[in-house]
């Protein structure tokens, strides 16, 4: 599949990939930021943002679309950063296709299983009633006891159209039925991906504990850690000049 792709600045291609419920979007301030020294390549991956809607969501297959986007868009090879779900795509590609990526960077995440709640998110979601009418803050009170936090309310709630023909835009029944592929880390036989690789953790987050090291640090040996203070979960959001800056290090 070929991916949308939102497209900032000039120089080696650096490519972001968001999380779940996100979009290209997402890295606006970031991108920004980068593109001053990079060709900056922000992606939707499959059912998320204006990319299309398709029943197969694995780890294989989604890094097969951003290997395909970026190929027709000459950006190989790139330097790949991958938040969350996106950052469990992105290490898929560089295990298996390692001559093509430069530099890794993970934020907040790890390749092992979770189970942080997400599946109820978007049972959640789908529950809204959409109706003719439908207003986000009705649709933030039907998320209440599913998702309390506002924050994050908000967030998932980009991604849903209000008004006299209320949608979704991202796939969220596709989406919810590959739950148990997105939490997971599929069994990949690869070889551990030899470049230079960079863990981004929230201080405020619980993604990427000290028992996930090894299991890191087996595929990706060269793996460094940085923790982002003021930073959960959401590390580009919560403190995106932290953020820019770790991977300004990083990027060289």
């Amino acid at each position: 599949m070929n991916l949308h792709v939102v497209e900032r600045g000039a120089g080696k291609p650096l490519v972001l990939l968001h999380g779940l419920f996100g979009s290209a979007t997402n890295f606006g301030t970031v991108q920004r930021a980068l593109a001053a020294k990079f060709r900056v390549l922000a992606l939707d991956l499959r059912n998320h943002g204006a990319s299309s809607h398709v029943a197969a969501m694995n780890y294989p297959t989604m890094a097969e679309d951003v290997l395909e986007t970026l190929r027709d868009h000459a950006a190989l090879p790139c330097a790949l950063v991958g938040h969350s779900m996106g950052g469990k795509v992105a290490m898929t590609v560089a295990l298996q296709n390692r001559e093509v990526i430069s530099r890794l960077a993970v934020a907040d995440i790890a390749p092992v299983p979770y189970g942080h709640g997400m599946r109820a998110y978007a049972e959640a979601m789908a529950a809204i009633p959409l109706h003719p009418g439908l207003t986000r803050t009705a649709a933030d009170a039907a998320l209440v006891d599913a998702v309390p936090n506002p924050a994050e309310r908000g967030f998932l709630l980009q991604n849903l159209r209000v008004g006299a023909n209320p949608a979704w835009r991202i796939g969220l029944n596709e989406i919810a039925a590959a739950m148990p592929d997105i939490e997971g880390w599929p069994p990949l036989q690869a070889d551990p991906y030899p470049g230079p690789a960079l863990f981004i953790a929230g201080a405020r987050s619980d993604y990427i504990i000290p028992e996930y090291r090894p299991a890191i640090r087996e595929k990706f040996p060269a793996a460094r850690f940085v923790t982002l203070k003021r930073a959960g979960h959401w590390v580009h959001a919560d403190n995106p000049a932290g953020f820019v800056a770790v991977l300004e290090a990083f990027l060289g």
